[in-house]
């Protein structure tokens, strides 16, 4: 079983998830391309602006995290951004991703988002996959980070 903790994003908790994240990220990415990783600011997943999730499985710990944070509305309207979404790689395959994507987004049906938004490269597999699982769709760029390759949004129907 897996719970959902809010930490702030300097937590030494949070910076060990992110930092095991970007290694991971910067291992995988394509020869020849360089990933740049940046830490977010504390600010932008600090409610109201959005939240940081880290989740916490009784026997392993601290086992991933994920972020949510206002953007500008978009066409559908109030628009909230999915960041930071990972599962050590020892602990996937149980559903904690999926656990993590839709708290983040209960937090956001809570503040009246009615579409989440987020950038990816399309060399994430599975996660791909469990966007996909989840209700997103391709969306044309809506940012310039030079480490996405595929932008996706689920609009939240009321």
């Amino acid at each position: 079983m897996v719970s959902l903790v809010p930490l702030d994003v300097t937590d030494p908790r949070s910076r060990a998830l992110l930092t095991a994240y970007f290694a991971m990220r910067g291992e995988a990415f394509p020869k020849g391309q360089s990933y740049r990783p940046v830490f977010p600011e504390a600010s932008v997943f600090t409610p109201p602006a959005g939240v940081f999730l880290v989740a916490v499985d009784d026997d392993a710990g601290d086992v991933g995290c994920g972020g949510i944070r206002r953007i500008d509305d978009g066409p559908l309207g109030t628009r909230y951004e999915v960041k930071h979404l990972y599962i050590d790689p020892s602990t996937r395959g149980r559903g904690w991703g999926r656990a993590l994507l839709e708290g983040l987004e209960a937090w956001a049906r809570e503040r009246d988002a009615t579409e989440l938004v987020l950038d990816t490269h399309h060399t994430l597999e599975a996660a791909g996959a469990l966007y996909a699982r989840s209700g997103f769709t391709p969306t044309p760029p809506y940012n310039d980070n030079p480490n996405a390759t595929v932008w996706l949004h689920k609009p939240l129907l009321r």
